[in-house]
């Protein structure tokens, strides 16, 4: 047991820094103190339920994986939907902290607002499962219809959006960077 536990922090510490979360965000969304959370990281406060469920929680982890408990040989990912600060429904379809990871993203036709192509580190794949995918990359105005698929390097500037009326489904395969920056969920409104 006191081996499972002093795993608990290098896991929680790898969380935060992979989704580029700050003691003080992290604070904020879970209610635990700054102090709390950097002496549960350290080793120096020992994980208990009531800390490591909202913990669980925040980083969309289950609370297995937090504590390192043995694999139960189910192979089923059950995703719970993000909504980012993007307007879109962020489907997670794997569980790779650290490397590429897979997602399914519905995107309403409306309140897509007028393209601002941004730029990032990283490398993303895309596959329209429904509807069309307008992905304007660099001087490129594409527009993907069901069935089509894109890689891109994310230093090009990039946006994407629905083509028509219909809402627009694909999956997309991000590498760490690229799962950063599109799948953060919008800040809890006060």
């Amino acid at each position: 047991m006191e081996d499972v536990l002093r795993e608990v922090g290098p896991r929680l510490r790898a969380l935060r820094r992979q989704s580029g979360t700050t003691l003080a965000a992290l604070a904020e969304i879970t209610g635990i103190s700054v102090s709390t959370l950097s002496r549960l990281e350290s080793g120096q406060r020992k994980a208990t339920l009531e800390l490591l469920l909202p913990l669980a929680r925040a980083h969309r982890v289950p609370l297995d994986e937090l504590v390192g408990a043995p694999q139960t040989g189910d192979p089923r990912v059950h995703p719970r939907p993000i909504n980012n600060r993007y307007g879109q429904i962020v489907l997670p379809l794997s569980r790779n902290p650290g490397g590429p990871q897979a997602f399914k993203i519905i995107m309403e036709a409306a309140n897509q607002g007028d393209p601002e192509p941004k730029t990032h580190e990283g490398y993303e794949w895309l596959y329209v499962l429904t509807g069309k995918l307008r992905l304007i990359l660099g001087e490129h105005d594409l527009v993907l219809p069901a069935g089509e698929a894109a890689e891109f390097d994310t230093r090009t500037p990039h946006w994407f959006g629905s083509a028509g009326a219909d809402p627009v489904e694909f999956l997309i395969i991000f590498d760490r960077q690229g799962a950063r920056i599109h799948t953060r969920a919008r800040p809890k409104a006060r």
